[in-house]
């Protein structure tokens, strides 16, 4: 029997640099257009940033902090960091309050951090309280620097000094990580309490690459423009590990002077850069949806009815997506035809006319979402995962899907729904999803009673519920700890719900549901300001008058109440889960206020405590009547807030 090399990030990176040294890895655009980079030019960075490193004394499984946007250096830091054996600490743009930056860097120790320009004011303001922060490595260094902090490029231009009589103790280094060493410490939201670090494995990730490479085949061809952040667990594995491993290109976003600047590339990027295929998560999948109905609207009403009606075809020839593998093609209606001319073909120019697919992740997604991109040509495959599974589990490909589902399970890898007792459910049940594999965490960083809670035997417990079917395809619920509780006791997933609400609802940006054993549920809804004052507009009213905020309310209540009993869309969900009184807020939910986490995900416990008054009037005689005061006065001040 021989003895395998171990399973490291820098072997698999080194083994692509031999295999694929000439093409172009990274695409990054900082003036006008779009430069490459190959796979040995970023080698050679790579070796000179590990190097640097080793200059500046880091050791064997010290943390280094990683805050920046998508770009070059990105990549080329945190493999630096890697080779050296150090731990990255990928770390989210997003984190706006000192104290949740603050708590990370000390939690896990970081004796250095790289950051960029825009990132850099953050860990500046805190220094002076983290004692085992020595170096901040700053990607945009600006005047003369302190004696703790060092450019980007001087520390490359050290490694390169290194390098020429030490380049043999950087090979040993890199060389002498073991699978099982830590690779990086990937912390939670904390949305309930302290964020937990997930302590991943060179050989996580390694495995959930090789995993995923065998469950999506993709050629070397292949190229992406990594939207999502790059900390994130998704675009982190499934973006820069799996693209680099196959000798693919990835390309970031060209990075703004505001966060609302970058947002604004992305439509441009990614015209320029033509990806083959896209990560997404919902949030982003419907806000493209959003822009590709509002320009199909300007257009008029005979282009809108021809666009509905090649939609309402596909719906019906395509079903559920499920297939078996056999290509069902186009459909062949006149209509549908007409349809994808004119307008689908455009749609699909408009990301650049080479998308094949978008992958999608993160949290659940509608069934008409889903439809609605397969229809035009581009479908979007959901997958399901978590952090502490590196983070893939399963996933829908062009070969196999379902819509609704989040695919089948990934190779080598194990998954069981069970019930309260940790027995094992049968086919169609729902219960907890349970995972085992070697893509699984080691464990949560210092922190020994949560990571009890979740690793029993080898066995990963996610807290999502779900279920397999008869097929082998994985359904995702929802959270458990998301559930509500009705009154009676029973649980129900509020989430298929609330997606649902706002996906087919131009009125309804956002929706929350609660219930926390009381006698009915109650709706949280962020109204759309513009669609709402256009239909004041169009019936001749005003936010200002009675007659405006009760044909509002009114109008918002039929939103809702289209899913009970005798209504269009009567059936989807049991009415005892129907909310059965609404609260209309002035304020979205955002990551500004806390209520959004740096996934977009709803942070419920936050918005429960925070409109606890409202949640308690809507439990009286008068606050369940949708045209309640609080309700009128929010309509009112519609105006001010649009």
């Amino acid at each position: 029997m021989t003895n395998s090399p171990p399973r490291t990030i820098p072997r698999l990176f080194e083994d692509s640099v031999q295999r694929f040294s000439k093409s172009v890895m990274m695409w990054e655009k900082k003036e006008k257009s779009y430069k490459g980079s190959t796979y040995s030019e970023i080698q050679e960075s790579v070796h000179r940033c590990a190097a640097g490193l080793l200059t500046l004394g880091i050791k064997p499984g010290d943390r280094i902090g990683l805050i920046a946007e998508g770009r070059n250096e990105w990549v080329i830091a945190e493999l630096g960091i890697l080779y050296a054996g150090a731990i990255s600490v990928p770390l989210s743009v997003k984190l706006e309050e000192r104290s949740d930056l603050k708590f990370r860097l000390a939690h896990s120790g970081c004796r250095m951090v790289a950051v960029s320009g825009t990132q850099a004011h953050k860990v500046m303001k805190m220094r002076v309280d983290l004692p085992d922060l020595q170096k901040i490595i700053l990607f945009d260094p600006q005047g003369t620097l302190a004696e703790d902090e060092i450019g980007f490029s001087e520390l490359l231009e050290r490694g390169k000094d290194y390098l020429r009589s030490h380049r043999e103790e950087l090979e040993r280094t890199w060389q002498s990580v073991r699978e099982d060493d830590p690779a990086t410490i990937s912390y939670t939201s904390g949305t309930t309490a302290d964020p937990k670090g997930i302590i991943l494995t060179h050989r996580n990730y390694v495995v959930n690459v090789k995993q995923c490479s065998r469950h999506l085949p993709q050629p070397e061809w292949y190229s992406s423009l990594l939207i999502l952040p790059w900390d994130h667990s998704f675009a982190h594995t499934a973006g820069v590990y799996l693209l680099s491993s196959i000798g693919a290109s990835m390309a970031s976003v060209q990075v703004g002077k505001t966060p609302m600047e970058t947002l604004r590339n992305i439509p441009v990027n990614i015209k320029e850069v033509r990806p083959t295929f896209l990560l997404s998560v919902p949030a982003l999948a419907k806000n493209f949806r959003k822009n590709i109905e509002k320009g199909i609207g300007e257009k008029g009403k005979l282009i809108w009815n021809l666009f509905r009606k090649g939609l309402e075809f596909a719906y019906a020839h395509y079903g559920d997506g499920w297939n078996g593998g056999r290509d069902v093609g186009k459909p062949k209606h006149p209509i549908y035809r007409l349809c994808d001319a004119l307008i689908f073909k455009k749609i699909r120019a408009s990301f650049g006319g080479r998308l094949d697919y978008f992958i999608g992740g993160a949290a659940y997604l509608d069934i008409e979402l889903q439809q609605f991109f397969y229809a035009i040509g581009i479908p979007m495959y959901q997958g399901y995962g978590l952090t502490e599974a590196a983070p893939v589990i399963s996933a829908n490909t062009p070969a196999k899907h379902k819509f609704g589902s989040s695919g089948t399970v990934l190779p080598d890898l194990q998954v069981k729904i069970c019930d309260e007792s940790g027995n094992t459910l049968p086919v169609g049940q729902k219960g907890e999803i349970v995972v085992k594999g070697e893509n699984v965490m080691t464990g949560y960083w210092q922190n020994e009673r949560a990571t009890r809670e979740v690793l029993r035997e080898g066995w990963l417990h996610t807290g999502d519920i779900g279920y397999l079917d008869q097929d082998g395809f994985l359904f995702v619920l929802g959270r458990e700890k998301s559930l509500l509780i009705s009154h009676d006791g029973e649980k129900y997933s509020p989430e298929a719900i609330e997606e649902t609400i706002v996906a087919h609802s131009p009125l309804i940006d956002q929706v929350m549901l609660y219930n926390n054993q009381s006698p009915y549920t109650v709706a949280l809804v962020v109204p759309n300001k513009e669609a709402i004052l256009a239909f004041l507009k169009s019936k001749k009213l005003s936010c200002h008058t009675e007659e405006g905020q009760e044909s509002t309310l009114l109008l918002l209540q039929s939103e809702i109440d289209r899913y009970r009993a005798g209504n269009k869309d009567a059936g989807l969900f049991p009415d005892r889960w129907l909310p059965s009184a609404v609260c209309v807020l002035g304020e979205g939910f955002t990551e500004q206020n806390r209520m959004l986490n740096s996934t977009l995900k709803m942070v419920r416990s936050r918005i429960a405590e925070f409109y606890k008054n409202r949640i308690d009037f809507a439990f009286t005689t008068e606050g369940k009547n949708i045209r309640n005061h609080q309700n009128k006065t929010i309509i009112k001040r519609l105006e001010e807030a649009a």
